[in-house]
């Protein structure tokens, strides 16, 4: 086991630079026009495929990097860059997360290749679990997936929404109702291979923010799988739903599901995309405070707006903090007891919240426009209080787990 540090070794920080350097070079000076654009960066993905950054590798060092704080210091600096550019790079880990915490071995090395294509022919991968009535409340997935045991198939009936990469994904991971009667333990998650019959784009999402990341429907009609992309495969399945039935799980023992599985293990990592974000408005906001001149003088010398700049950076540092304890606890087994992956979550989103909307306040009428980023960092900023759990959602996990109540 890896001892918690603050200090990141020497090859940490020569990856951490590199990544610095790609987002400073190649992201930022792009971000403007496919944040306009609202289409996927396909050409910057496959620089950053170019260059190693998109690929298995690099996702697959940073994932089982024993410290825990490969993953957050990848996020932050490619989310330092531009968010809606960053989270097109990296969306498709959330699809290799649902794999990797679900899958089995031979569909692991089947499958994630497969996400990522090569620098020649980039390829995207997208997670579906939420649905037009099922968002946080995943017990109401209706989405369903029934076998055919006479060919061996699962049979995928249902909408999925607000699904990074949905429609133009190479690979689809799908979570469906395989026993309603057990709400979330009836879950399972399935691989929906290319050009596979029945799965289709539904609407794309025009937002207000990540603008450069694809956001949509897909609509599952039909849709035949082979047994085999069934993740985990149907052994491990009947033994979870049997001991579903027969109530071992009890009240207080946390609910484990295909879905909160993937949820769990990428929480800490939003919030380390969120400190990437505020950290960028913030350094914004420094350079401008020290260089715009009132009254004769730089603007940093009020002291309401020094104190608001002591107050981002304070808030930024504690953000990264908890999002490295728990990138820590999880790739060192550690329980979160306390929801410490919540914790990291809530904290670094209602930080990015809060200091890109500092940042606006500092430049002025010049932080409202599109001239100067920190307008465009705070739109980006306000969707990592919604996805993948919203801070109200984080906080009843925090409560309940600290009351010692089941998570559904």
């Amino acid at each position: 086991m890896a001892e918690f540090t603050m200090e990141l070794s020497d090859e940490q920080k020569e990856v951490r630079d590199w990544l610095h350097g790609f987002a400073a070079d190649v992201i930022r000076p792009a971000a403007a026009e496919w944040d306009e654009r609202e289409e996927t960066p396909w050409p910057v993905i496959q620089e950053a495929a170019k260059v190693g950054i998109y690929s298995l590798d690099f996702y697959a060092q940073q994932y089982f990097d024993p410290t825990g704080l490969g993953i957050p210091m990848a996020m932050e600096e490619l989310f330092w860059g531009d968010a809606g550019i960053a989270l097109s790079i990296v969306g498709t880990g959330l699809a290799a997360v649902g794999v990797l915490a679900n899958g089995t071995e031979e569909q692991i090395g089947t499958w994630i290749p497969q996400m990522y294509g090569d620098a020649n022919d980039v390829k995207v991968a997208a997670f579906c679990s939420s649905e037009p009535d099922a968002g946080s409340d995943v017990a109401s997935m209706r989405t369903r997936a029934v076998y055919d045991e006479a060919k061996d198939e699962w049979v995928l009936n249902g909408t999925k929404t607000w699904a990074t990469n949905g429609g133009i994904a190479n690979v689809h991971v799908v979570v469906a109702v395989v026993d309603p009667e057990l709400g979330s333990k009836g879950h399972a998650s399935f691989i929906v291979p290319p050009n596979t019959p029945g799965l289709s784009q539904g609407q794309k999402f025009k937002k207000h923010g990540i603008r450069a990341s694809h956001t949509a429907e897909v609509v599952l009609g039909n849709v035949r799988v082979p047994g085999s992309c069934l993740l985990g495969g149907k052994e491990k399945l009947d033994a979870r739903l049997a001991r579903a039935r027969e109530k071992a799980k009890k009240g207080g023992e946390r609910v484990k599901n295909a879905a909160m599985a993937t949820f769990e293990a990428s929480r800490p990592a939003v919030g380390a995309m969120a400190v990437g974000t505020a950290r960028a408005a913030y350094e914004v906001a420094l350079e401008y405070a020290q260089t715009r001149e009132q009254f004769g003088r730089p603007i940093i010398d009020n002291q309401g707006v020094a104190f608001q700049l002591a107050d981002m950076r304070t808030s930024i540092d504690a953000a990264r903090l908890l999002v490295w304890r728990a990138s820590w606890m999880a790739i060192n087994g550690k329980p979160f007891t306390a929801a410490e992956g919540s914790m990291s979550k809530l904290f670094a989103s209602e930080t990015a919240k809060k200091v890109t909307a500092q940042a606006v306040q500092i430049l002025g009428g010049n932080g409202y426009t599109r001239e100067y980023p920190v307008e465009r960092m705070h739109r980006d900023s306000a969707i990592y209080t919604i996805f993948e759990g919203t801070s109200e959602i984080q906080r009843l996990v925090i409560a309940r787990t600290l009351a010692g109540m089941p998570i559904r």
